[in-house]
């Protein structure tokens, strides 16, 4: 199953993708589950979809995408996940995960514009499988990991290169208004399937710049779960960025920052393909 979140009308919703409409199920659950965060709290993802015969179908051409979680309690990012990536940064091997924030209100939706702010046109791009916390869990052991997804989407973790390297901290260049794209949709893991083989790529109009398999991850899925949960509470709807591979404009000769009127495009097998322009901050 598909999911998203969306305006139509000038109201925010939610619902079921089913070919070329999505089913607005944010009507039909009404006050008990008015967005998605609140259905997968709720444990009602297998109930909306016996009830989606209820709703009214809206093409997915007139929808105003959201960011799959538009109200996240939290998004966590895994940096340096990949080694080619690691190795062009020249930073060392850890025995951990490294963990930083970002905002919900950094946060853009599939289609809309990342938006390079006025400050720096060190702007980047760094597609990622993103993913989607069903049930809350605080000490998550790694074979419980898989428990704890209600799905999988894509991330652009646009980053403002000079703010990251203001300090060693990542924070400023990673949460400027309308820098993080998340979309199209969570696809729930039992249509996904096995995660391994999936190639991830990343794709600045036209060109491939990033591309690599899931499997290549330094610290995998279950890892990540359960090191997060070790210093705080997982929560439904709570977003995990598990990392970017190698291949970032900084680390290019000249570098490759996105600018106004490019389209970036970030793509997982069988998940999608997550669209974007670029525009200056007004």
């Amino acid at each position: 199953m598909r999911f998203v979140s969306f305006k139509t009308g000038g109201k925010a919703s939610w619902g079921l993708v089913e070919g070329d409409d999505v089913v607005d199920l944010g009507a039909v659950f009404g006050a008990q589950a008015p967005d998605l965060k609140t259905a997968i709290a709720a444990g009602l993802l297998e109930q909306a979809a016996a009830r989606a015969a209820q709703g009214a179908r809206i093409p997915l051409s007139t929808i105003e995408w959201l960011p799959v979680i538009p109200n996240p309690d939290k998004i966590l990012c895994i940096g340096l996940n990949y080694e080619m990536h690691r190795k062009e940064t020249g930073r060392d091997v850890v025995e951990n995960p490294t963990v930083f924030g970002r905002f919900a209100n950094s946060q853009t939706s599939h289609l809309a514009n990342i938006i390079r702010p006025k400050v720096s046109t060190h702007l980047d791009f760094e597609g990622e499988l993103a993913i989607v916390i069903g049930k809350p869990g605080r000490y998550i052991a790694k074979e419980k990991a898989w428990e704890h997804i209600a799905g999988y989407s894509l991330y652009n973790e646009g980053s403002v290169r000079d703010f990251q390297r203001h300090t060693h901290q990542f924070t400023p260049g990673k949460n400027f208004p309308d820098t993080g794209a998340f979309g199209p949709w969570m696809m729930t893991p039992d249509e996904l399937g096995e995660l391994g083989a999936l190639r991830l790529q990343t794709r600045l109009n036209g060109q491939v710049v990033q591309d690599a398999t899931i499997d290549q991850m330094i610290f995998d899925i279950p890892t990540q779960i359960a090191y997060c949960s070790t210093f705080t509470r997982l929560e439904p709807g709570d977003v995990i960025a598990t990392g970017t591979p190698g291949g970032v404009g900084a680390k290019r000769t000249p570098p490759l920052w996105m600018k106004p009127g490019d389209i970036v495009e970030v793509e997982l097998d069988r998940l999608g393909v997550l669209r974007n322009g670029v525009a200056d901050e007004a």
